[in-house]
């Protein structure tokens, strides 16, 4: 039978959003994954600007299109669901970049499935 722990994203502290600061490749530390369970990702964005941002996501990897999610985030909109709950092992990492610095903040939790 699975075992699911809730954990925060490694890339963060104390469940505080995540501030994306790059602009291009590699993007700003979203989470890592764990090197054997299995990690289910929820991950949500909210654009702080006043115009829409884009928002690339690197999922497991920087190759394009392989490994990006590319999203428009409206501006005044709250969070924007981005990853629905994905999957990650092996050490595998969640990076994030937007079209301007500091105005996109990411935030989520892991379902850490043992």
């Amino acid at each position: 039978m699975a075992t699911f722990s809730k954990v925060q994203l490694s890339g963060g502290t104390t469940g505080k959003n995540i501030k994306v600061a790059a602009t291009a490749t590699p993007g700003t530390l979203v989470h890592t994954a764990s090197t054997t369970p299995i990690d289910e990702i929820w991950l949500w964005a909210v654009n702080t600007d006043t115009a829409d941002r884009t928002l690339t996501i690197e999922f497991g990897g920087v190759a394009s299109p392989d490994d990006t999610i590319i999203l428009t985030i409206p501006f005044k909109t709250g969070l924007v669901l981005v990853i629905p709950g994905l999957t990650l092992t092996n050490s595998l990492v969640v990076r994030a970049f937007a079209s301007v610095t500091n105005v996109v903040d990411v935030n989520g939790f892991v379902n850490r499935i043992t």
